[in-house]
This record gives C-alpha cells, structure tokens and sequence, in this order.
C-alpha cells in the first residue's frame, strides 16, 4: 500500500469502545479539530474561550501540527495545546512512531491524487525532523488518546478524529456521508457508541448533519478546520462549540439537540501573521505551498450551504455571514 493510503491497524478501533471510555463533563465544549500549527489561530480561539460566561472545555481533535516545522513554532504549539485535552490526529501518532512506513497516516481514499499524498508524505518527513529535536513532545503526543467522551449537560458527545472505527477514517467526510449505505452505517454508530453528537475534523471539509436513529437523532459535527479556510472566499478556521448556554459569538450555522447548542463558529485569525508565518517555514514549489496556499489564500471550493445540504435529515442551520 503507498505511504498515505495505508491505514494502520493499531489505528483501529471499535464503536463501543467509545461507549466505554470515561467521560469528561462540561457546560461549554470547543472541539478544535485540524489547527495544522497555525498560532494566530490558537491566539484567537484562547481570546474566544475567554468572552464565554463559563470556561469552555477545549479539546484539541489532532492535527493540531502540520506545517509549523520551525522548532519554536513547533514548541509552542504544542506546548500550549497540552495545557488542555487532546486527541493525536495521524500527524501526531506518526511523528511519536519510529515507523515510517504509513507515511502521513492521512489514509487517503482513493478521490485524492497521488502527487497531493506524496507532498503530504513529504510534510510528514520536515515536521518529523523538527520533532525528533525534542524527545519529550513526542512522548507526550504519543500518549494521547485516540478518542474522548465528554458529556454537556445531558447530551453525550464522541469526539473522534477520524470516524468511530478508525483514527484517520473517512466515514464522516462530507463524500461518504452522501452514500446511503454510510448513513445506515453512521446510525448505527450512534447507537453502539450511545452518543448523541459524534465531533470529528479529519476530512478536512466542515458538515453538519442530523441522522433518525432508534434512540432519536444523533448529529454529526465536522469542524472541517481550525487553522485553515474551510469556504471560498473566506479566510477563517471553524471550531465546533457544543454548549448549554447561546454563544457569545455569533455562528455560522448550528443546530439544537437535547437542549445544548451546536454551532460551527469562525476561528477569525490574524491572516496577515499567519502567512507570514507559513510562508517563511513553506516557501514557493515547497510541497506544503503546492498543496495548501490557494485554500490558505481564498479557501477551498466548498460552501456553508454544501456544509449543511447532505441528505439523511438535514438540520436547518441557523446562518451569518
């Protein structure tokens, strides 16, 4: 299997696992899913945690390293996302692993070319270099779970990177969830897992879909990404807030469950800062520029109404522009 497609089997896991582990308990959830090392991003979701009535629970959803392959962006980064929970996305799992031979540990599926898996492969090989400089980190990162369970209010949120049977799945990318036979799959999910709302980023791409299970509706809340443009035209990150109370900042859609809010909210960074930042470490024909500074610069090809019109019960999202 090439490097990035492979799925490595201790990145598996079961659905009732998540059923299973311990839950962390909080009034206000920030699910941070794909910061991909941008520190103007981390600033303004700190600065964003801090106008909530109540302290949030923030949950680092992996990922949170990619392109900050300078050894002081890469120490702090991860020196601040440890302060909180976190989940170890592939990228983290492969820089704590002596193993090479999963590459990315993106586990591609096949809609996504060869030569944008070889750069990924090749981001990995810089940003694993930066990491063996400090021993210590990849301990940390390697000792992260690869799921968590935290319950706001009365509703029961999995928080996973991936999809609930594998760290990198792609059963939650915005592709699969159009299938009918995935919907079958994800119901189900709901139900072994007994939760309520499943989070998760790896896909890269934001939705927000409610599904009919037997225990009532269950919602999907992709955050896409935290630290990169998720629509066109737009230069900010999402997060999910899953919280009692309303949001002091204004969502971009949301839906309500159980009596708790779920909204996708901007992460609207200091752009100018960031590009600075991610030029200076990934320059012109560098394989992270060549893969990442149109949707860095403009967004991918993506909007808020595709986000939320997948079928199996679409929830009516509350929008602002």
């Amino acid at each position: 299997m090439t490097p990035g497609r492979s799925c490595p089997l201790h990145y598996r896991y079961a659905p009732a696992d998540l059923a299973r582990t311990d839950a962390l308990h909080a009034e206000c959830l920030y699910v941070i899913g794909g910061l991909y090392g941008n520190g103007p991003a981390l600033d303004e979701i700190s600065d964003m945690a801090r106008h909530e009535v109540r302290p949030p629970v923030l949950v680092f959803n992996g990922d949170f390293n990619w392109f900050n392959i300078d050894h002081a962006g890469f120490n702090a980064i991860n020196s601040r996302v440890l302060m909180h929970h976190a989940t170890r996305g592939n990228v983290e799992t492969e820089l704590a692993s002596e193993d090479e031979t999963a590459g990315c540990g993106c586990g591609y599926p096949d809609f996504v070319n060869d030569a944008e898996v070889d750069r990924s492969n090749e981001i990995m090989r810089r940003l694993r270099g930066t990491a063996c400089g400090n021993p210590e980190l990849r301990r940390r990162l390697g000792a992260l779970p690869m799921y968590l369970r935290v319950h706001v209010g009365g509703t029961r949120v999995a928080i996973v990177h991936g999809d609930c049977e594998s760290l990198a799945g792609w059963g939650l990318s915005r592709e699969n969830l159009a299938s009918a036979e995935q919907q079958a799959k994800i119901a189900a999910w709901f139900e072994t897992a007994k939760a309520d709302v499943i989070a998760s980023s790896h896909s890269c791409l934001p939705v927000l879909q409610e599904f009919s299970t037997r225990r009532g509706v269950g919602v999907v809340a992709n955050n896409g990404a935290a630290g990169m443009p998720n629509f066109s035209g737009t230069r900010y990150g999402i997060i999910t807030r899953i919280g009692v109370q309303a949001s002091p900042h204004a969502p971009l859609y949301g839906t309500r469950l159980n009596g708790v809010q779920v909204d996708a909210l901007a992460v609207r960074y200091d752009v100018e800062r960031w590009h600075e930042e991610f030029h200076a470490n990934w320059p012109a024909n560098s394989p992270a520029h060549r893969s990442y500074a149109q949707r860095i610069a403009r967004g991918p090809l993506y909007s808020i109404a595709e986000a939320c019109s997948v079928t199996a019960r679409r929830p009516a999202p509350v929008a602002v522009n």
